[in-house]
């Protein structure tokens, strides 16, 4: 559709641009929080018995687990527009800050016990989808793709487990995800 209504007004580089964006935001975060998730609800059995029998709770599960999880690490640079002061931290007009995902997610200021996942803690708000005028646009479909994927595959897979040598995490990455990860039902 973009290329039909808009082909004549952006480069082929432009498209390839939009298209690997589309891959990677589109694709690789949801597809890696699948895998993470489900790690994390194995590892969690209480929580996975949650997930798996009851419909209420696949929402806040998808929340508590983008929030836990925080797949993109980090945000991009951004360029500090007027000075500023976080936490005792003066910021001035023109210098680049990085934000950590995870840290913000896992603010003890703003939750209790932030480093436990607890899927019934209810949805209490996180930035895996950025913030304001950086929201992801995918947010809603990675969402759904989540409340929907997680229900059936428990429910699919009940004894669902890792065997093997346990996952392997890749080593670096701006998208935190697994390489590998054996299981056997």
């Amino acid at each position: 559709m973009l290329v039909r209504e808009h082909g004549d007004d952006i480069t082929t580089d432009e498209l390839i641009g939009v298209a690997s964006l589309l891959l990677i935001a589109g694709h690789e975060t949801t597809a890696n929080m699948l895998g993470l998730g489900t790690l994390a609800l194995l590892r969690h059995p209480d929580q996975l018995a949650l997930v798996r029998d009851d419909p209420a709770m696949v929402e806040p599960a998808v929340e508590e687990l983008l929030r836990w999880l925080s797949i993109v690490h980090s945000g991009t640079a951004k360029l500090v527009t007027e000075d500023t002061e976080i936490a005792g931290q003066k910021i001035r007009e023109g210098e680049l800050v990085m934000l950590s995902l995870p840290a913000a997610n896992r603010d003890p200021e703003l939750r209790a016990d932030a480093d436990r996942l607890d899927i019934a803690r209810g949805a209490m708000g996180h930035v895996a989808f950025g913030h304001g005028i950086h929201h992801c646009l995918g947010a809603p479909l990675a969402r759904m793709e989540m409340r929907i994927a997680f229900p059936a595959l428990l429910q699919r897979f009940p004894d669902l487990r890792v065997t093997g040598d346990g996952p392997a995490f890749r080593s670096f990455n701006v998208i935190y995800g697994l390489t590998s990860m054996e299981v056997a039902w």
